[in-house]
């Protein structure tokens, strides 16, 4: 799979000029030469962005696991496909080989099919990080079943949502889940969403934690049972290349979380793609990504981009905290892990802690490292740079969407010279371009606009489930023709770019926008600091004002609020000028996020304003308790 491979600077910009010149040709190339199909394409790519209308690869026949496991057997069955690392470190690690996946999958998907699972029918999959759940979600693909993986962390009525969204026939669950020094009732919670989800007929149940649940007659089996009966001959099921592959549920601004569609070939290219490039996988490499399967950054870059490429992934249960702060590093020297990519918010987390956590282990595999979810700050990337990559190890800090499907704009590594807190340039077949607010295309470097693609690219969503005006409205309509990532972005002399957060996180303070990411950076820069989110509330006199909610590292806990406020509204002003010091800082333990990592602006926006009328879609928060406590402190 390296024939797409980019190996030095000069390359990059020769491939980036003749995807941007002919995407129809630079596409067809990859996927003809790469790829395994049962009948190619009549035409490469056929769009309408004004109707948001996007085809992929037309009339194609093709199916993702056969390129995903079938293809590797002859050469690498018996290669590690995955790396099960337990939420117990005293629990052994499984790794499970190509030969093995195909077994095992082929098996699952004679399971669905003997429970009266068919090609188009949804199934919901409520798992733990366990093989099961990667081993579900390939079977699913296998026979034509469009999976919806729901993160085993939502509660009953987030799960029941996205249930009946997509009329899913069927979910596979576990007994439990663990996560950390907790168990968690998984069984119970399906059972809770299921009271008002008619659409459901059947329930399989892995095992995990061996506590008693209740089954339910006629619905709910044990999984077990039913894998020991089932062959493990298994043919795969001929897709066409825009079948629906997945639904993966993201948090909209309001109301229900979309259901973003995700295609079979166009999906497949891309992800495939940008795994070999962005992370510069070689073979016999072990790759880790921290994310859950149940979010898009799982998808693409646990299951679907390594496995595409002949790759070991390691696929971890636990939680960077347990049994200590240790547990990432100990893993990377325990599997000799070369690429590794996690969020901002667990390198911030890892960073509070001593740094006796990280030293004791040499961490002398690591080739690569990566950063996901959100923008890094300069304070956490050199952290991660300095002490996990040794400045060795090359800063991917990668920008991309559930929408995306795949990475869109990144270094590639040891060829895009970095830039702290910059995303630096598009891969090829991506066309980032910066708008105004008049909608016009800004050609200009040094300058600051909302970021959108010109271009569609194979990995881009098709629609959202059962609402494709939305889907049109939400991502084509505020600058026509064009796909609005609803992200700002500033473009630098050499045009990399730095991503500043959500548009609507851009605040104009008397006249001046300004973005609420380079003064959270000045803030986290002060010691006291450990992090910070920024909002803008009515004004009088400036239209708007700035509020902050700033945690505290426990040095700073100790200090005289009042002073600290002071000098950390001196601090912005040191760094970024006086226009964007804050009216308000409230001192909070916590922020509320989505598990992915990311601050639900939103949230605070309210409160900031005193309304807390509506709170919108919380289902994919983190930490629902935390919302209570900043609104009851407010100041």
């Amino acid at each position: 799979m390296s024939r797409y491979k980019i190996s030095n600077f000069e390359e990059y910009f020769k491939e980036y000029k003749k995807s941007i010149k002919d995407p129809k040709k630079f596409w067809d190339k990859i996927a003809s030469e790469n790829f395994t199909w049962y009948q190619e394409w009549d035409k490469v790519v056929d769009f309408n962005m004004a109707e948001a209308e996007i085809k992929w690869f037309v009339d194609a026949k093709v199916n993702i696991t056969k390129n995903c496991i079938d293809r590797h057997l002859a050469k690498k069955g018996d290669k590690v496909a995955i790396v099960f690392e337990p939420n117990n470190p005293d629990e052994a690690s499984q790794s499970i080989t190509y030969n093995e996946l195909h077994q095992r999958v082929s098996k699952m998907a004679n399971v669905l099919l003997s429970q009266g699972i068919q090609k188009g029918d949804r199934v919901c999959i409520y798992l733990p990080m366990i093989p099961e759940l990667a081993i579900t979600t390939l079977a699913c693909a296998r026979i034509g079943a469009i999976h919806s993986v729901v993160f085993a962390g939502f509660s009953a009525s987030a799960v029941a949502a996205r249930i009946n969204d997509s009329e899913c026939k069927m979910v596979v669950t576990s007994d439990g889940g663990y996560r950390g020094n907790k168990t968690i009732d998984l069984k119970g919670i399906v059972d809770e969403a299921l009271i008002n989800c008619p659409s459901v007929e059947t329930v399989l149940v892995a095992q995990r934690t061996n506590t008693d649940v209740k089954m339910k007659e006629g619905r709910d089996q044990w999984l077990a049972p039913l894998l020991e009966k089932a062959s493990d001959n298994n043919t795969a099921e001929i897709m066409d290349a825009e079948d629906p592959l997945f639904i993966l549920y993201t948090s909209g601004s309001t109301g229900k979380p979309k259901g973003m569609v995700h295609t079979t070939a166009g999906y497949m290219v891309y992800t495939a793609y940008t795994f070999q490039n962005v992370f510069n996988y070689e073979e016999n490499d072990v790759f880790w990504c921290t994310a859950d399967i149940g979010w898009i950054t799982g998808h693409s870059y646990i299951l679907y981009g390594p496995l595409l490429n002949g790759a070991t992934t390691v696929i971890f249960e636990g939680v960077p905290s347990y049994p200590d702060f240790s547990r990432f590093w100990e893993v990377i020297e325990k599997h000799k892990v070369n690429q590794f990519y996690t969020a901002p918010t667990a390198i911030r987390a890892l960073a509070k802690e001593s740094l006796d956590y990280v030293q004791k282990y040499p961490l002398s595999s690591l080739k690569v490292i990566g950063s996901v979810g959100e923008p890094i700050n300069e304070e956490a990337w050199h952290w991660y740079n300095d002490h996990v990559g040794g400045k060795r190890c090359p800063v991917v800090d990668t920008w991309w969407q559930t929408e995306t499907g795949g990475i869109l704009i990144s270094p590639i590594p040891f060829i895009t010279p970095t830039k702290p807190t910059y995303a630096t340039l598009p891969l090829p077949g991506i066309q980032a371009v910066l708008m105004d607010e008049k909608r016009n295309e800004i050609e200009d470097n040094q300058v600051v606009g909302s970021l959108c693609i010109k271009f569609p690219w194979p990995g881009i969503a098709r629609t959202i489930w059962g609402d494709h005006k939305r889907y049109k409205e939400t991502y084509f309509s505020t600058f026509p023709g064009k796909y609005f990532s609803g992200d700002g972005a500033l473009r630098d002399e050499v045009g990399y770019y730095r991503i500043t957060g959500r548009v609507d996180d851009v605040i104009i303070v008397s006249g001046h926008n300004l973005g609420t990411a380079p003064i959270e950076d000045a803030i986290n820069e002060h010691p006291a600091v450990a992090e910070s989110a920024i909002v803008g509330f009515p004004h009088d006199i400036k239209g708007n004002a700035l509020y902050g909610f700033v945690i505290l590292k426990e040095t700073g806990e100790k200090r005289d609020k009042e002073n600290l406020a002071k000098e950390i509204n001196q601090h912005i002003s040191d760094h970024i000028g006086p226009i964007a010091k804050l009216d308000k800082i409230q001192f909070v333990s916590g922020l509320p996020k989505t598990r992915s990592g990311k601050i639900m602006r939103r949230i605070l926006r309210k409160i900031a304003e005193g309304d807390y009328s509506n709170f919108g879609d919380t289902s994919t928060l983190l930490n629902p308790e935390i919302v209570d406590e900043i609104k009851n402190g407010k100041i």
